[in-house]
């Protein structure tokens, strides 16, 4: 009974109810998190936040297109944000780091630990995916996503959802690898025809291989629309934990 009352994981937390104060206890571990989130990561923007697959290595050629594409936001003035992981998300925040831009982390912890890569200035490590994913939205002007597996697609259809339902701006997706990407494509091409999606909300997408290509969609859709500089507008207050 007491290993019971005590227990806050998420895979808990997520089988129905249980007791008043137990429940009380996921709430504010949950708040906690997103505090600790927002005072972590309020002076980071604004960022770009790029997915992909934790499963890829160096010698594999996407490696060097995410180290690419890494590098390329961070020389528009941008932020690049990561899940924190290693693989493609390593090989993004490599890059960013490498052009002398910031490099930025929202690690989860999982049963076989995640360790935040090497190529991070900052990073936060969360408990929840929800909150993960909410962290890697927040400050994000644009999303590139690359191949990745299940948690990709996730990542990528979250931010859809969010475009399309007015959640949050337009914000630019770009899709990198355009072989990969092929059957997503199509799949949205068959949602547009049946009617299930709008022609708009299938606009809201470019596939490309293109870094440069990338590079301009994001400086014409993100940095122009919204008319974005580098300006501090707040001081960081060092009571909440906050840092520049």
């Amino acid at each position: 009974m007491v290993d019971r009352i005590f227990r806050t994981d998420e895979r808990y937390a997520l089988t129905g109810p249980h007791g008043r104060w137990e429940e009380l206890r996921f709430i504010l571990r949950v708040a906690w998190e997103f505090v600790r989130g927002f005072r972590a990561l309020h002076f980071v923007g604004p960022c770009i936040t790029v997915f992909g697959s934790a499963r890829i290595g160096e010698d594999h050629p996407y490696y060097d297109l995410a180290r690419r594409v890494g590098r390329a936001i961070a020389e528009l003035g941008f932020t690049v944000m990561t899940g924190g992981g290693p693989g493609l998300m390593e090989a993004a925040n490599r890059g960013a780091r490498e052009a002398g831009g910031r490099s930025i982390g929202c690690n989860i912890e999982l049963p076989h630990e995640q360790q935040p890569n090497a190529y991070l200035d900052r990073w936060i490590t969360v408990r929840y995916f929800f909150v993960r994913k909410v962290l890697l939205v927040k400050y994000s002007y644009g999303f590139v996503v690359l191949p990745g597996g299940i948690g990709t697609l996730d990542e990528l259809f979250e931010a859809l959802t969010l475009i399309q339902t007015g959640k949050i701006e337009r914000f630019p997706v770009v899709l990198m690898g355009t072989q990969y990407w092929a059957s997503v494509e199509t799949l949205l091409d068959q949602m547009a025809e049946e009617g299930t999606i709008s022609p708009t909300d299938r606009e809201l997408i470019l596939v490309t291989d293109s870094v440069e290509a990338m590079r301009e969609h994001l400086e014409r859709y993100a940095v122009e629309r919204f008319h974005l500089q580098r300006v501090v507008m707040l001081r960081p207050m060092r009571i909440l934990g906050e840092k520049v």
